[in-house]
């Protein structure tokens, strides 16, 4: 089986009320998402979606006419072409849609088999009042979610610290808070200050006190003295690594005690093969592997394949805040959109490979011209 063409379809879809992402100064009006198609001479297509790929076009030449069970050698490759251009990681997944097809098993199953759904907690990406956030969780709740995540804004940490403080009194201690500072990496053009380390302890001391399950991107990421600082110091877990660019600033941040959570998204950051890798040495060492899924629904199934393959948790990242994001408009190119159940977790698909179903109509509805 040869790989005949590698398409990319892009999409537009507009968002009004727009959508006001915490980590973004400029508010959304649009989600943009990319569904890449790998075809194959044996009638096997398989799709990935993530990155936005662009830019991928002059590259294709290195992967059409090859074989597409060679995983291996396309992510060598993949991270080649990655250290000139983009992020081309959805192209990998659509390489393991394939090889699920052609195997009949589920990607999941290929990495490991070990459950067939996860704990998914509700990822709230805007900035609400105390009341609002608190209000928001307690519904999150009803919805079947066990555990929510509260962005705080660094120019605003005295009202990020109010609305976790007003959530936990809102839902009490059955239900799990992590909390997301959003400092890791920037968006283009993002050049205000980071919190330092001391500021950044006296938040942690306050969330440890509030039972807060981990504190996420607490510093820059190459603060990894300042993030086992905190680790050590104020006893509350540290997760990052969603957008690493290579998999040694991962390994770096194991090696050097700043993470007990560990979060590359495998459509944005390293891939799936080497989050497998990152995956299985941090549950060796007793951290926790729960990747940022803030894509789309295929990329969302990306990451759970991998998390549920390997054995991760506690929890799976699910994006979740409506009315501004909701599984509708996360999921909009596909045929359903991805939901929990009642107990707040995510089935894996039981079809083969990674088990979306795209809707064509939407595709070609809200297409870039």
């Amino acid at each position: 089986m040869r790989i005949t063409a590698i398409r990319c379809d892009r999409m537009r879809l507009p968002l009004d009320p727009p959508f006001r992402a915490a980590w973004d100064p400029e508010p959304r009006r649009h989600f943009d998402a990319t569904l890449v198609r790998v075809e194959t001479d044996g009638g096997v297509t398989g799709y990935g979606s993530g990155d936005t790929m662009n830019g991928f076009e002059p590259f294709a030449g290195r992967f059409v006419g090859r074989d597409p069970l060679q995983i291996a050698r396309h992510v060598a490759a993949i991270e080649t072409i990655n250290f000139h251009a983009g992020r081309y990681w959805p192209l990998e997944a659509a390489l393991w849609d394939i090889i699920g097809k052609v195997s009949g098993l589920p990607v999941s199953a290929l990495f490991g088999g070990a459950s067939r759904s996860m704990q998914a907690y509700a990822s709230f990406g805007e900035l609400r009042s105390p009341p609002e956030r608190a209000e928001a969780a307690v519904a999150a709740r009803e919805a079947g979610f066990r555990a929510v995540k509260i962005r705080i804004d660094r120019q605003d940490v005295a009202s990020g610290l109010a609305a976790v403080r007003a959530t936990r009194e809102a839902v009490g201690a059955a239900m799990d808070i992590m909390v997301d500072l959003n400092q890791w990496w920037r968006m283009p053009g993002d050049t205000s200050p980071a919190l330092d380390v001391a500021a950044v302890r006296r938040v942690a001391a306050e969330l440890a006190e509030l039972g807060v399950l981990w504190l996420e991107e607490p510093l820059p990421a190459r603060d990894l003295a300042g993030m086992r600082v905190l680790r050590e110091q104020h006893g509350i877990r540290v997760a990052g690594g969603e957008m690493a660019r290579t998999t040694d600033e991962l390994l770096d941040a194991l090696a050097g005690g700043a993470l007990d959570v560990v979060q590359p998204d495998v459509v944005l950051a390293v891939g799936m093969l080497r989050a497998r890798m990152v995956a299985e040495l941090a549950l060796i060492g007793h951290c926790w592997f729960t990747p940022h899924t803030w894509t789309n629904g295929l990329g969302l199934l990306a990451n759970l394949h991998v998390a549920a393959g390997v054995g991760g948790g506690p929890y799976l990242e699910f994006p979740y805040d409506p009315p501004g994001w909701t599984e509708q408009r996360r999921d909009f190119f596909l045929t359903r959109p991805l939901l929990i159940d009642r107990e707040g977790c995510l089935a894996v698909p039981d079809r083969p490979g990674l088990g979306a179903e795209i809707d064509e109509a939407a595709v070609a509805r809200w297409a870039q011209r």
